[in-house]
């Protein structure tokens, strides 16, 4: 069974599991908003820019030179924005992943150190009963490990499809603004 110091150090270390968490929540919000506040100002200074141009066209040609210009650097700094936001969620939820799996692996540790404190005490007769307890504890170990595997992996292919999104988006864009100049 748990000692008191042993549930108080499980607690303590909760705790400061669940606070570590919090400052990467925060960190990465307070990223965001950095982010942000970047694209803010970029994309007021490029429609400043594109007013400008505008009002200074004088025939249809230079509207749509105009009009492929800015499409491209439009689609590429979304795509950008994307990818950047992309990254900031991604780490966080590793993070938190991470922790959550550390905190499953030290509360299973705990449990099978019960079990097994319990084991040592069972009364002559019981092996049947505590070789049953024993296997599931085996068999939802195993059962988590596939689980956190499959996650791993959607995550992966999550990813994979993310990055080539990202990649093809950009080149329709390109193509458009070639079909205009031209």
């Amino acid at each position: 069974m748990l000692t008191v110091e042993q549930f108080i150090a499980a607690q303590k270390a909760q705790v400061a599991a669940y606070y570590d968490l919090g400052h990467k929540a925060l960190a990465s919000v307070e990223k965001i908003a950095e982010l942000n506040l970047q694209a803010s100002k970029v994309s007021l200074a490029d429609n400043a820019r594109d007013v400008q141009a505008l009002l200074s066209v004088k025939d249809v040609q230079e509207l749509l030179a105009l009009q492929s210009g800015v499409f491209q650097p439009m689609a590429e700094k979304a795509v950008s924005y994307s990818r950047h936001l992309y990254d900031i969620v991604s780490s966080v939820s590793s993070d938190f992943s991470k922790t959550a799996e550390a905190q499953a692996a030290a509360a299973q540790k705990q449990f099978v150190a019960a079990v097994d404190s319990a084991v040592k005490s069972a009364p002559q007769g019981s092996e049947a009963a505590v070789s049953a307890v024993q296997n599931a504890i085996s068999t939802a170990s195993a059962a988590m490990e596939s689980v956190q595997k499959a996650v791993k992996q959607a995550t992966e292919v999550a990813e994979a499809n993310f990055n080539a999104l990202t990649a093809t988006a950009v080149v329709p864009a390109a193509k458009a603004s070639k079909t205009a100049k031209a």
